[in-house]
């Protein structure tokens, strides 16, 4: 079995990472700032330091498309980040136009826009303005009634998925006259003005709705919850109840972030602090197999301590030291905030990458499960 590629960057949380289209370039959110790291060998090293938020950067996004980079902040605001000709970064600010933090962004999937949660209520779809050379926002207000934690594109690169704590998954429409293009008809709907509510999901034990992930085809939405449940929702046709709604519920600890490795497995990860593979189809879904199992490993995550030095620590402390040892058997050594798939194509993702608040970054294989 491929072991997994495990870089400590720092001792500080890691909130958000991206990887660029040819994974040579790597942005991790740290504090106030991100920092750029290129590939070293079988490691990463420092290139550059993006600098322009006041506050903690809560998400960062590289777009496959273009290069861009784009950051989000407590401060409020969103930078779009260009390289330019002698190798640096140019930031250009965002008019988001909120009054609370933003907390999560995204690029849409054909990088005419991308999408900024926040604790404002809203949702600020951006886009730049040729005319004036700009970017500016529309926001996606009703019926959201609480911060929105993480947001998520359709391929179509219209319909955006919200995940947000007032227990509410949603699937909304994002079209800007002038921008895009109108896109095929799809079971979430056909009507497509902006802030139109494609479909609305609750979590039937009231929880944060942590995360959401379409699956690679658009018809699948995922969606995960602090009941430590995952929740798979399967559109019938527009304005229809759905063909099935299936709610997997675990006895882990709650999931924070969800990728889709194809359109019947999906990898979760949070406060277990191991990503776990659930697989299924719209009969049924069930938690299959952690990629990271600590129950299969030896007392220390990296590296089983000898039998002699146990014996050691037991005469020198007169107890056994694995009583008081605070390592995890797992690879990351606290909760995993960040899964992204790192390799393969949408709809057969062989490897993914996360990050969480112990300052590593993490490349999972995918393990092949036997049936």
């Amino acid at each position: 079995m491929t072991t997994p590629e495990i870089n400590l960057l720092f001792h500080q949380p890691i909130s958000d990472h991206a990887f660029n289209a040819d994974r040579s370039l790597l942005a991790v959110t740290r504090e106030n700032n991100v920092e750029l790291f290129t590939r070293s060998g079988k490691g990463f090293t420092l290139k550059d330091e993006l600098k322009g938020h006041d506050k903690t950067v809560t998400s960062v996004d590289i777009s496959p498309v273009t290069g861009r980079i784009v950051t989000c902040s407590q401060d409020r605001n969103a930078l779009v980040w260009e390289p330019t000709s002698d190798g640096a970064w140019k930031p250009t600010l965002v008019l988001l136009r909120l009054n609370r933090a933003a907390t999560f962004v995204r690029w849409s999937p054909d990088a005419s826009k991308f999408a900024v949660g926040s604790g404002a209520r809203a949702i600020a779809i951006c886009y730049f303005e040729e005319e004036n050379d700009w970017w500016v926002s529309k926001h996606i207000k009703k019926p959201l009634r609480s911060t929105v934690l993480s947001v998520a594109w359709h391929p179509n690169s219209v319909l955006l998925a919200a995940g947000s704590t007032d227990a509410h998954a949603r699937v909304f429409s994002s079209f800007i006259k002038g921008v895009d293009n109108k896109p095929a008809p799809t079971a979430w709907g056909e009507r497509i003005p902006f802030n139109t509510v494609c479909g609305e999901f609750i979590n039937n034990s009231g929880g944060w709705v942590h995360a959401v992930d379409f699956s690679p085809s658009g018809d699948t939405l995922a969606f995960a919850a602090h009941d430590s449940s995952v929740t798979l929702v399967y559109p019938s046709a527009p304005e229809q109840p759905p063909r099935a709604v299936i709610t997997v519920t675990t006895p882990m600890l709650p999931f924070v972030t969800l990728a889709w490795l194809n359109e019947n497995e999906l990898v979760a990860g949070g406060h277990d602090c191991q990503p776990v593979v659930f697989q299924g189809d719209v009969s049924g879904w069930k938690m299959a197999y952690s990629v990271d199992d600590p129950s299969k490993k030896g007392e220390v995550g990296e590296g089983e301590r000898s039998a002699l030095n146990m014996f050691k620590q037991m005469d020198l402390k007169g107890k056994d030291a694995a009583a008081d040892d605070s390592t995890l058997r797992t690879v990351h050594q606290n909760t995993i905030v960040t899964i992204r798939p790192y390799e393969g194509q949408p709809g057969n993702i062989t490897k993914f990458s996360s990050t969480g608040v112990d300052g590593r970054i993490v490349i999972f294989p995918k393990i092949p499960r036997r049936a």
